[in-house]
């Protein structure tokens, strides 16, 4: 980048390639905003000041904020491939991001990770990746993969890989767990990420002492102080699904702002068309923080944090992503430039991107015997997964089982709904059976092979019929999302990629999700998001009573438990 032309435009000496005059430019530096020219030169800013250009573009004294960046974000969770991801969230100002693939190493493994490399590089966004910590995040499931503490250290030799990914295992750093602190020992030096939910105490002294220095699991504001205090960045979550902006922000003051920052973390591809980080910009002014304050949260906090030295202000030697806003309230953007070249208009793509032919690597080894999803009676009351609405955490109720023919049947009266997770990666054969109450089904089934965090196949319904014929359609498109009803497939969604992700863009795939939606609203689906609120039903870290593919798990006790039964 450092070139004697560069230094000669920056003097003012020769002309740059584009300038951008009468800006009203956000300076995170001094928080001020000052009305001036930017001057750019082969994708880098030189200057702010007099300058001339072959190119001049006046922006009438619009807002002008550096490039947004994402500090923590799942891509796998927009269903889309990373290059796809960077053609949605460009148009909305995001120009960096941080991405922690453990989804896809969930089934993949090291291989997976390097086809998200591959795939971020013919994108428009700068996407840098965190080794994932946790693969599998327990042993209470079966994962495709394993990543170790040889697996993470050569993760950390790529260019592309800057640090260690959220570590979940929370209790493993405090109680000293030797694989644990062997994966710690190799990022030293580089960020860690923290994932430390109600973590408080000395237990929080311990988890920050081995290294750890940012957290995305705060719901409080008090919490958020407590770990601020004990050296953390804070990285407020406003995505899809958890919202924690409201809650967080009056923890933010002129003194200890620089120590925020405000993430995504998991995205659905529907959002995702209406916005990014704009939109969580937008919300936190109408909450009552400062825009210059807010923005930087979202720009050079997280290039300090992350190490970005050449991303996330508008000055000289940094590089030309640039937002150019309509004002600081809607934060609409209103042209968005990537280093120094429109790549985006008024939340449209300055031009169409090609279309990719990606090659594609999936995970489908399912062992599926006869009558796969049969629940031999055993006693009069079965534990049953009830859903607590807009949470992912679940309470453990009993009902009295419905009994047919000697074998435990769904009650659709009572809302009591077969669950089955069906392994995937190994072709083991195992398949977790159990109840769940709170989707309103009336007939069929639906099923994806979306499952946090091992991704086996999930299928809920009314009947085993139906619950064969939609797992065997993931099974048949290589994994993908599927509602059946009668025998037939009424909609589906084909996610090749691992299981997790399709090829396709991201208009055709949200509008196969909405059909997906209207398919299961016709079976009597109550939820909103059907699909989204199944995938977390199989994650045996998160409160009270999940399934996987190894059997039920009481997540309190941190143990298996009978289906049948109280206790």
């Amino acid at each position: 980048m450092l070139t004697e032309d560069l230094l000669s435009v920056a003097r003012g000496e020769r002309m740059a390639d584009l300038v951008l005059k009468n800006a009203r430019v956000i300076n995170v530096f001094s928080g001020s905003i000052e009305v001036t020219n930017i001057a750019v030169y082969n994708g880098y800013i030189v200057g702010l000041g007099d300058y001339a250009g072959f190119i001049e573009h006046d922006l009438e004294e619009k807002y002008v904020a550096p490039g947004f960046i994402d500090g923590h974000v799942h891509i796998e969770s927009s269903m889309l491939l990373p290059h796809n991801f960077g053609r949605v969230v460009i148009r909305w100002g995001t120009t960096t991001v941080v991405t922690d693939p453990h989804e896809i190493a969930n089934v993949l493994g090291l291989d997976g990770i390097r086809l998200m490399v591959a795939s971020a590089e013919l994108g428009p966004v700068d996407i840098k990746f965190m080794a994932p910590s946790c693969v599998p995040a327990t042993d209470m499931e079966t994962a495709g993969a394993s990543l170790g503490t040889i697996e993470i250290s050569e993760l950390l030799k790529y260019s592309e890989v800057i640090g260690l990914a959220e570590m979940m295992n929370f209790p493993g750093v405090v109680n000293g767990n030797p694989d644990t602190l062997g994966k710690l020992e190799a990022a030293i030096g580089k960020p860690i990420d923290g994932h430390a939910p109600g973590l408080t105490g000395k237990g929080l002294n311990a988890y920050i002492a081995a290294g750890i220095r940012s957290d995305h699991e705060c719901t409080s504001a008090m919490e958020a102080i407590e770990k601020l205090r004990a050296g953390m960045y804070i990285m407020i979550r406003e995505g899809s699904t958890a919202k924690n902006l409201a809650a967080i922000l009056p923890a933010v003051n002129s003194l200890n702002s620089a120590r925020f920052m405000i993430v995504t973390d998991d995205m659905h591809p529907e959002d995702l068309l209406d916005g990014h980080l704009n939109l969580n910009l937008k919300k936190a002014v109408e909450l009552g923080l400062d825009p210059v304050t807010a923005v930087k949260m979202v720009t050079i906090n997280p290039a300090q944090y992350f190490g970005l030295r050449d991303v996330g202000a508008i000055a000289p030697g940094y590089q030309a992503d640039i937002v150019v806003l309509e004002d600081l309230t809607g934060f609409k953007p209103h042209r968005v430039y990537k280093k120094g070249v429109v790549v985006a208009r008024v939340g449209k793509p300055e031009k169409e991107w090609p279309v990719e032919n990606f090659p594609v690597m999936t995970s489908m080894n399912v062992s599926l015997p006869d009558r796969p999803f049969e629940i031999r009676a055993r006693e009069d009351t079965v534990k049953v997964i009830e859903i607590v609405p807009g949470q992912i955490v679940t309470r453990k109720m009993y009902a009295k089982s419905r009994v047919k023919d000697d074998l435990a049947v769904a009650d659709t009266a009572k809302d009591i709904l077969k669950i089955a997770v069906v392994e995937r990666h190994t072709g083991l054969g195992n398949i977790g059976l159990g109840f769940v109450h709170g989707f309103g089904l009336t007939r069929g089934a639906i099923a994806s092979s979306v499952a946090h965090d091992s991704h086996n196949i999930i299928v809920i319904g009314t009947d085993d019929a139906d619950m064969e014929a939609a797992v065997r359609e993931i099974i048949k498109m290589g994994g993908g999302i599927s509602v059946a009803d009668q025998g037939m497939i009424t909609a589906s969604l084909p996610l090749p990629v691992a299981g997790l992700m399709s090829g396709s863009d991201p208009e055709a795939v949200v509008e196969q999700m909405l059909e997906l939606k209207k398919a299961a609203a016709q079976l009597g689906c109550k939820l909103e998001e059907p699909f989204m609120v199944m995938s977390f039903l199989s994650l045996p870290v998160i409160p009270e009573l999940k399934l996987t593919d190894k059997g039920l798990v009481d997540v309190n006790r941190f143990k298996f438990v009978p289906l049948f039964g109280k206790g």
